[in-house]
């Protein structure tokens, strides 16, 4: 099948040529005819799969051409960078038409987001705060709105959008088309599903939280962070060549200390996005991390879902999440658009729980990484080791009530040894 048989209009034909696509993707094969038709639609796709492609296209052929000032469609997105994202692929996709598109997001002063709509739009794309934020000012009329996208709705449950996700049910017009993709299906996003759509079709082109199959997946022991520290020292410099690497940790101390480390250590761009940095900061990052000038991203998870570079060949998640599902939107992040990827997982002793609930989600083992080197030995520091043995006490006593842990038997040795002196 070629996207012309989806009955896509020659402008959007011409623009997916333009970007390369040859051929739609199972989810835009599926998705597309019932979303043109203007059916309510759920989708269950893993990232990379091509989705954002299959809800974008359908509604922009919808919209046709510019038409009035107030918006006709809404998407929402729960990070700033999948929101950037998609406004990138819809300017990409609607290039032969006058389609107005505009997108919403933190980080950034309202102004020149609500300038941009002063002339009229047609398609936003937006956080669910931003959203809120600038309609509440009066600079957005929902009453046109026939097209409402959730996409990533399993994230935005993590994010505690909620509350804002039934704020704008109110205030848009009940008869429209809903629709919602999301990586994972768990329960808390079918009751949102219950919610917010009306007999819905349902696609899932895979089963639920599996990786891409193009993504081959390793894991690796190491005792602390210094020590992941050395190991993504060596990759970089024995396996990386000109490859793309991105690189995941749980806290933003963590991928700061190693951004900085891989500076002062490699001739080659090094950038790293956490909370803490600027708005403009992140974007230009990841826009840098696209067009290869910067070669190695570090990135907490507030960014797994919003970089859609096709040539990472590889990620390295250098702790495990303690969250299964983010795993699966890490690793997402290769392997993207047909091609291959490789995804390592560095763990430490406290870590291994979480390895545990990953390969208990994917249903089948982590490979553990062949030939691994011979790093130098460093002793884990007492902050560290204590916070890793706080964890493990955590982990054992959701497993065992009865479980004392081990500051407990600390504890109780010590205090016996006071008894026994007495």
């Amino acid at each position: 099948m070629d996207f012309s048989e989806l009955k896509l209009t020659r402008q959007f034909l011409n623009a997916i040529a333009d970007a390369g696509y040859e051929e739609p993707t199972p989810i835009q094969k599926k998705a597309i005819p019932p979303l043109r038709s203007g059916q309510d639609v759920i989708g269950i796709a893993q990232t990379g799969t091509g989705k954002t492609a299959a809800f974008l296209l359908p509604i922009l052929q919808q919209l046709k051409y510019a038409q009035g000032e107030s918006p006709r469609a809404l998407v929402l997105a729960p990070t700033k960078e999948l929101a950037v994202q998609i406004h990138a692929e819809a300017e990409k996709f609607a290039h032969y038409t006058d389609l107005r598109i505009v997108a919403f997001y933190g980080g950034v002063g309202p102004k020149k987001q609500i300038e941009a709509i002063a002339n009229g739009v047609d398609l936003i794309v937006a956080t669910p705060g931003r959203f809120l934020e600038i309609y509440s000012h009066g600079h957005v009329q929902t009453k046109k709105l026939k097209h409402i996208v959730l996409d990533e709705a399993d994230r935005m449950m993590d994010m505690g959008f909620m509350p804002q996700i039934r704020q704008i049910q109110e205030v848009i017009p009940s008869k429209r088309q809903n629709i919602l993709f999301s990586a994972t299906f768990p329960a808390r996003v079918e009751r949102l599903a219950d919610e917010f759509l009306l007999w819905p079709t349902r696609i899932e082109v895979t089963p639920q939280s599996t990786p891409v199959a193009t993504v081959e997946q390793f894991k690796l022991a190491l005792p602390n962070l210094r020590t992941k520290i050395a190991f993504v020292e060596w990759f970089v410099r024995e396996r990386l060549g000109e490859e793309r690497l991105l690189v995941f940790a749980r806290k933003k101390e963590d991928a700061e200390n190693l951004s900085r480390f891989l500076q002062r250590t490699f001739d080659m761009g090094v950038r790293a996005i956490h909370s803490n940095k600027g708005q403009n900061s992140r974007i230009n990052a990841m826009q840098e991390f696209r067009t290869g000038t910067v070669q190695i991203l570090i990135a907490t998870d507030v960014a797994s879902r919003g970089i859609d570079v096709p040539e990472t060949s590889m990620v390295i998640n250098a702790s495990a999440p303690r969250d299964p599902h983010d795993y699966i939107h890490r690793i997402g992040r290769t392997g993207r658009a047909f091609r291959n990827g490789t995804a390592l997982t560095l763990y430490d002793s406290a870590e291994r729980f979480a390895m545990e609930r990953i390969e208990e989600l994917i249903q089948h083992p982590v490979l553990a990484f062949p030939n691994p080197p011979e790093l130098e030995e460093f002793e884990t520091p007492k902050p560290e080791k204590k916070s890793q043995a706080m964890e493990i006490d955590r982990e054992l006593r959701k497993r065992d009530p009865d479980y004392q842990g081990a500051f407990h038997e600390k504890k109780k040795k010590k205090s016996g040894g006071r008894s026994r002196r007495k």
